[in-house]
């Protein structure tokens, strides 16, 4: 069977990077576009079996270009999905309605590639694999049983790539086939016992009913035809059997259950740690947005004024972004609707100042399945790294929503110029938190419950006229 082809077109390399390793592990060959003219360029020459479009893009935008793609009648057929950050049903209903088949988030998972790879028919039907699930690799420190894969290999030996942990994957896949081979036993003992019985009964039912045969008159030396008949150890022979392999059965069901009652005590007290650190998260953030109201704001460039229509607000405002969510959106959305609302209320004429920073969080990870933020628990030591690579990856159309963007453009021609927004990023710089000093006693909490303060938007209204 010849391997299919995918096109990954997004501006950004480390976003095309990732995704193609995803693809290459599933035996998908990948070309690469940094932009959808060089997309519709290359296929004139080229057909792909499917085609991962960005957003966000210098000049043609990915709906535009799923738009183009569409209606030429030589690369209509061709599935596309959308790979962008932007998310809301009226986003999808939008990329659908051009022709795309659905979104595929930048944060993805293993698990969404496979079954969007199914959804585009990139993957053979699972009832029609033929292939074995599991193919033999080369473990370190063992010899090497057969050959790896080709981007298996090159990944294993890629020094910015790292080290996959093969031993977990391994160890996951015989756990499931062994859970599967322990059914199929089952259903085939229990299918044999039954028939068995059945065989048994049916013999016994048919001696009893038919008379006995007359004799036979032939010569005097012939000897008298006989009917086989089952022993009659065999049935409960085959009972003995089914009690001892339903004994087996509970036995390995026993000890998987006591394996279960660990890892839930082991969950629940995880839970309980990550409950006791949210809540401690929850009142230093309190604590630090009290102390940045009641003291000028250090992040308001000269002549900022105050956003509120009432006495008692802060004349700049912060709002805390989680990790892993877009600088411009979400709550930072609600508070520019709000600021947007009173400024307009006030008759103000400027520029709004909409600044991010990052936090340096300790993380755990890998490059190819994502970061998340460390167990509270953990030694800060212990931490794979401690900044924001998913801060780091945005670009500047993508750290902003659409919801965000057409609420920017939407008061500037609302107000005809006289209010503009202005976005801007500042990295890590003026953390407004100090972190605190490592140690051989420092957790991932303490540091990150710093980390998660410095990671804001600060707001700031600027008088004058709007450029």
């Amino acid at each position: 069977m010849a391997r299919k082809r995918a096109l990954i077109v997004d501006d950004s390399k480390s976003a095309r990077v990732i995704l193609s390793r995803m693809l290459e592990k599933y035996d998908i060959e990948v070309d690469m576009a940094e932009s959808a003219e060089q997309a519709i360029d290359y296929l004139t020459r080229h057909r792909p079996d499917a085609i991962f479009m960005d957003h966000l893009m210098p000049g043609m935008d990915g709906l535009q270009a799923v738009q183009a793609i569409k209606s030429n009648p030589q690369t209509a057929m061709i599935p596309i999905m959308m790979y962008t950050s932007q998310e809301g049903e009226l986003y999808v209903g939008q990329a659908r309605a051009l022709g795309a088949m659905g979104v595929l988030p930048k944060q993805v998972r293993p698990v969404d590639v496979s079954k969007v790879l199914y959804e585009l028919h990139l993957l053979p039907e699972r009832r029609d694999m033929t292939e074995a699930a599991l193919l033999p690799v080369e473990l370190e420190g063992s010899l090497a049983v057969d050959k790896v894969p080709a981007a298996a290999a090159a990944a294993a030996y890629d020094p910015v790539v790292p080290r996959v942990d093969w031993g977990r994957r391994i160890e996951a896949a015989v756990k499931d086939q062994a859970v599967d081979m322990r059914r199929f036993i089952v259903a085939s003992l229990d299918s044999f016992a039954s028939r068995i019985v059945s065989d048994v009964r049916d013999v016994r039912d048919v001696r009893d009913v038919l008379p006995s045969p007359p004799p036979i008159q032939s010569a005097p030396m012939a000897a008298p035809a006989t009917q086989p008949e089952w022993p009659r150890w065999a049935a409960p022979a085959a009972v003995c059997a089914i009690a001892v392999l339903f004994l087996i059965l509970w036995a390995l069901a026993r000890d998987d259950l006591a394996k279960s009652r660990a890892q839930i005590a082991s969950l629940t007290s995880a839970n309980a740690e990550l409950n006791r650190a949210r809540s401690d998260l929850t009142s230093t953030v309190k604590d630090l947005t009290a102390a940045l109201a009641a003291s000028p704001s250090t992040g308001a460039a000269p002549g900022a004024t105050v956003f509120a229509a009432s006495p008692g607000t802060s004349a700049s405002r912060t709002e805390t972004v989680p990790y892993g969510e877009l600088p411009f959106d979400r709550g930072r959305l609600d508070a520019l609707r709000d600021l947007l609302a009173r400024l307009e209320g006030q008759g103000f004429h400027g520029v709004v100042r909409i600044t991010s920073y990052a936090g340096l969080f300790c993380l755990t990870g890998n490059p190819t399945d994502g970061f998340t933020p460390a167990s509270a628990g953990m030694p800060a030591g212990k931490c794979d790294v401690i900044g924001n690579p998913f801060e780091e990856a945005l670009t500047g159309q993508q750290r902003q929503s659409l919801a965000f963007a057409n609420l920017v453009a939407g008061v500037r021609q609302r107000t005809q110029g006289q209010i503009a927004v202005s976005l801007a990023s500042a990295g890590s710089t003026r953390p407004i938190a100090p972190y605190p000093a490592r140690s051989e006693t420092l957790t991932a909490g303490d540091w990150n419950r710093a980390a998660a303060a410095n990671n804001r938007v600060e707001f700031a209204a600027e008088p004058g006229l709007a450029p």
